[in-house]
């Protein structure tokens, strides 16, 4: 079933935000300052530690320091636990990321890890339920494998059970399926209102125009572009659907197979747009073709009135 479209409405946005590096191969440290204040000033919630900031290649200390950087305004980042195929779920490891994160005044995003994945529906939404136990509030994430090789979209019915934990306030749903998140929105719309479903569809942003709400990597190349399309949805300018389009030009561009490379086609952006020193990413990254610059000058170059 297809929820109806909702014009007019105001839109939550996330934006993760690009960890970006030097030419040397170390962490942009200003870089990733200037950008977690650049994304709060257009009107997006920076997401932090998230897959486009790099969190599964992060230790502690740098996962840290990148909180400290998004604390003192709203804030999502997100909760990951490090481990290896067939390790246990680990509660406590998952709480105390979440408490890093809390005690900061950010929000938890339960990153998903072979432990958390490896459980049935009905584990997984205990799982979940034992974390929001323990924390006051937190946010879900469904991820596909298309991401992560720990990835999962678990099911309607497990879904349901999320609804019901009263600590999660919303879920990122990275399935990249318009049919499957139309089917959580129309579950939400009867059971939970006020729930967030925050689509991760780089492929398909107009998710938003059926009442999902976001959090994606996209939004990182240009989020004044995104706050700027969002204005204009509440406001039912049909300039919406110009700008909508030529940032889905993007999306298709950048997440295509491999797609954890959307990451270097960012860090190219952040390059075009004097926002790096470089496009390099850490080892282990897929990298793009060089013909993807031209690509993404052409979008820029679009993009301008915008920015």
């Amino acid at each position: 079933m297809i929820p109806p479209l909702v014009p007019g409405r105001a839109i939550t946005g996330m934006s993760a935000v690009l960890l970006a590096h030097t030419a040397d191969g170390d962490i942009d440290w200003p870089a990733v300052e200037a950008h977690v204040v650049r994304t709060a000033a257009a009107g997006l919630t920076p997401a932090v530690n998230m897959d486009t900031g790099y969190v599964q290649l992060l230790d502690e200390a740098t996962k840290a320091r990148v909180l400290d950087i998004a604390a003192g305004q709203p804030f999502v980042a997100g909760a990951f636990v490090r481990d290896s195929p067939g390790e246990a779920f680990d509660l406590d490891a998952y709480v105390r990321a979440g408490e890093q994160i809390a005690e900061r005044g950010g929000t938890p995003v339960v990153f998903p890890s072979w432990g958390l994945n490896e459980l049935d529906d009905d584990g997984w939404v205990d799982a979940l339920g034992a974390i929001g136990q323990r924390l006051d509030r937190f946010i879900g994430f469904e991820l596909g494998e298309m991401f992560v090789p720990y990835g999962r979209i678990p099911s309607l019915e497990a879904y349901r059970g999320l609804l019901g934990i009263a600590s999660c306030i919303g879920a990122k749903h990275s399935s990249l399926s318009r049919r499957s998140e139309w089917e959580r929105l129309a579950m939400r719309n009867a059971e939970r209102p006020d729930f967030l479903v925050l689509t991760g569809n780089d492929l398909a942003i107009d998710m938003v125009m059926w009442g999902s709400d976001y959090l994606l990597g996209l939004s990182t190349f240009a989020p004044e572009a995104f706050a700027a399309r969002d204005r204009m949805w509440a406001a039912e300018d049909p300039a919406f659907f110009e700008l909508n389009d030529l940032l889905q030009h993007l999306g298709q561009l950048a997440f295509r197979r491999p797609v954890p490379a959307y990451r270097h086609d960012a860090a190219m952006f952040f390059e075009l747009r004097g926002w790096a020193s470089s496009d390099v990413t850490p080892p282990g990254v897929p990298r793009r073709p060089p013909e993807d610059r031209a690509l993404l000058e052409d979008v820029l170059d679009r993009l301008t009135p915008w920015l």
